[in-house]
């Protein structure tokens, strides 16, 4: 459901019987503190300005007489703490052992490779065998795939998107044999319609197998940080590889896991300054 489909819902259910015209400041605010029951207020925000646009439009026609969201107050429920679903890397290890790597391209080939990488769903769907530099050990990020839509390659999620990732000797080996003879400008793991679910589903199955918590293929991309991190890279270095646009990102989103490191640091400089002891 789209925004404004959501935003509609919830008008239907919170004013079904108020006109446009009755709509006024005392009323607006009654209906966004219903809705902050339920939401938090980054989410109450979000729906503030989706009708704020359509009510003064109404203001503009003179359906409405004054702007009822002047001075609007938002509330909302305090946001719930949000972790990460990711694995280790022994419990990864484990996953990656359990897939049916032949030598034919299948979508546990695109589970390795997200793994491998850390790309977005959609940009290891839009790569092709010409996006990938064996002799400089490196895959190229310029495009994605439009799997919820009707198909077809998109522009990247932003400019810093646009990245080469480079990889291990182990996967240039694997993925130099397995494209051999593929058309070069065609997307490798595109047969048909793709749908993110089925490959959820077949990651699940070998989480199963290998007895580790399930996790989604999004859920490979923060493994591949969370790994990357506890092996002490740098979150600039992170950040790069995952496309992220600044650091501040990568800093939002890893946020347990670098504290995790902070405190794993604090011994480190306790440990280094007793040293220094005479």
């Amino acid at each position: 459901m789209s925004k404004y489909n959501m935003a509609h819902h919830w008008l239907e259910k919170l004013i079904p019987e108020l006109i446009v015209c009755d709509l006024d400041r005392i009323t607006y605010q009654k209906l966004l503190n219903d809705y902050a029951q339920d939401h938090e207020r980054q989410t109450t925000m979000d729906f503030h300005h989706h009708l704020k646009c359509a009510i003064l439009d109404a203001v503009d026609e003179g359906l409405i007489q004054h702007d009822p969201t002047r001075k609007a107050i938002i509330k909302g429920k305090q946001p719930g703490e949000k972790k990460l679903k990711y694995l280790n890397q022994y419990e990864l290890h484990k996953v990656i052992d359990d897939l049916n790597l032949g030598s034919e391209i299948n979508y546990d080939w695109l589970i390795l490779l997200i793994a491998k990488t850390g790309m977005r769903f959609s940009e290891a769907l839009g790569l092709t065998p010409k996006d990938f530099d064996f002799p400089h050990q490196q895959v190229s990020v310029s495009k994605t795939w439009d799997y919820k839509g009707n198909g077809g390659f998109l522009a990247t999620k932003n400019q810093s998107s646009v990245r080469k990732i480079p990889i291990d000797w182990k996967t240039v080996i694997q993925f130099a044999e397995l494209l051999k003879g593929l058309p070069e400008d065609d997307p490798i793991f595109v047969q048909g319609k793709v749908y993110n679910s089925t490959v959820n589903d077949i990651l699940a199955r070998h989480c199963k197998n290998a007895g580790v918590p399930v996790i989604s293929v999004h859920g490979l991309r923060h493994t591949h940080a969370s790994i990357l991190l506890f092996a002490n890279v740098s979150i600039a270095s992170v950040a790069r590889r995952l496309g992220h646009s600044n650091i501040t990102t990568t800093q939002k989103t890893y946020i347990h896991i670098i504290k995790e490191l902070e405190s794993k640091d604090i011994d480190i400089i306790m440990r280094t300054l007793a040293n220094l002891n005479s």
